[in-house]
């Protein structure tokens, strides 16, 4: 598919708005949208059980969500987890940790980190735990290794890190984080909400212990989705329902699923499928579509970039270059407040947005919290003219 094909199947383009807020949630394509019509349509709010033969069909949903989900993470079905988001897993396993850890117990959090992967982590100070936090270094907030290395001791538990920061595009070396953890004994919980839309994650290569995203981020419905290692299913002390038997990760699945979100987001993985150019849904496919997002992104995110760094006026927080960076950048326009620059761009068709976007420490650290920064941020399906568009309002 080519530029004009794609965007075609994203019935949210059509208004000629240009919308460059993709990383607080993405458009949705055609057949997902359909695909959560259908079956509401179909089943209406029919449960997924056996006893009769709609309830074995909504199941199946939620079976093959599953499985696409863990073709995704590029790991089994038995180690995925599905929910209303990844703050809200994310919490869940912290429960988990609280009754694994108290005082003496260290948890490092990246100075990135969006609250999600921060905030649940705090918690277990309750118990005892030390919060450590690996800050960026100024000016741009990349963040250094030898910083976490003399972080780490044998009492870590746990690292707590983002695979890219959802208000400054800035990526993080996660193999070369996981191994540093690994080799102190502690585990790594890896928050891959922001880059999953760019760069698929790879549970398989990163070495980590814990993965989330978010299916609305990856051109899907409101989900969320957690990987757990294998090996340490059975030793997880989450809250479930008495009936499922210990390491069961399904057991953090609380209450009915969301069926029509999950038939959402099977529409959103038969799209990526097609984009990927492939007949048959497997892994292959899904690496191929990201290449053709890559493809896609890395000329408009270059030109997004590089436009604003230019403009005199604005000044352009994180790294400057492209360099272990996705399309998403936080600007401030000179005496404007960035709220004021949010309004006035969506008062001419442009759609981004303002604020702290949940990313405290990084903000505090830049000292723009809590007012916060504007945000622009694209998708594969952005146009160059759209970038064009924001650079001339900006001007």
């Amino acid at each position: 598919m080519n530029l004009s094909e794609i965007r075609a199947q994203f019935p949210s383009l059509e208004s000629g708005r240009a919308y460059l807020d993709n990383a607080a949630g993405s458009l949705m394509p055609r057949r997902a949208i359909e695909a959560v019509t259908d079956h509401l349509m179909r089943y209406g709010a029919t449960n997924g059980l056996p006893g009769h033969q709609p309830g074995r069909e909504v199941l199946n949903v939620k079976h093959r969500a599953r499985e696409a989900t863990a073709l995704f993470f590029n790991g089994q079905p038995e180690d995925v987890v599905m929910g209303p988001s990844a703050t809200a897993l994310a919490f869940r396993m912290a429960t988990a940790f609280a009754r694994l850890w108290g005082p003496g117990d260290e948890v490092i959090v990246s100075g990135l980190e969006h609250e999600a992967n921060a905030s649940p982590w705090r918690e277990l100070q309750r118990v005892g735990v030390t919060v450590k936090v690996w800050h960026g270094r100024l000016p741009d907030l990349r963040t250094d290794l030898s910083d976490l290395e003399a972080l780490i001791t044998d009492r870590t538990r746990l690292v707590a890190v983002t695979t890219a920061s959802n208000v400054l595009g800035g990526l993080v070396d996660v193999p070369a984080v996981a191994a540093l953890a690994r080799a102190a004994g502690a585990w790594t919980f890896v928050d891959a909400v922001q880059s999953a839309p760019h760069e698929f994650p790879d549970v398989q290569t990163w070495g980590a212990d814990f993965v989330t995203f978010s299916m609305y981020k990856v051109f899907g419905p409101h989900l969320g989705a957690l990987w757990v290692r294998p090996e340490l299913r059975a030793g997880l002390p989450w809250p479930k329902l008495s009936f499922f038997p210990e390491g069961d990760v399904h057991g953090l699945e609380h209450g009915s699923a969301p069926f029509e979100l999950l038939a959402g987001w099977l529409g959103t993985v038969d799209y990526l499928r097609d984009l990927g150019g492939a007949a048959q849904l497997d892994r292959r496919a899904l690496e191929a579509a990201a290449a053709r997002i890559r493809d896609l992104e890395t000329p408009v995110a270059a030109r997004l970039l590089s436009g604003l760094v230019a403009l005199p006026h604005v000044t352009v927080y994180g790294a400057r270059d492209m360099q272990r960076r996705i399309g998403t950048v936080a600007f401030r326009v000179e005496g404007e407040a960035p709220e004021q620059t949010a309004a006035r761009l969506s008062d001419q068709g442009i759609d981004l947005s303002a604020g702290h976007f949940y990313a405290v420490q990084p903000l505090t650290d830049l000292g723009l919290y809590p007012q916060g920064v504007a945000r622009t941020s694209i998708a594969h399906y952005t146009s160059m003219d759209e970038i064009e568009r924001l650079l001339a309002a900006l001007t």
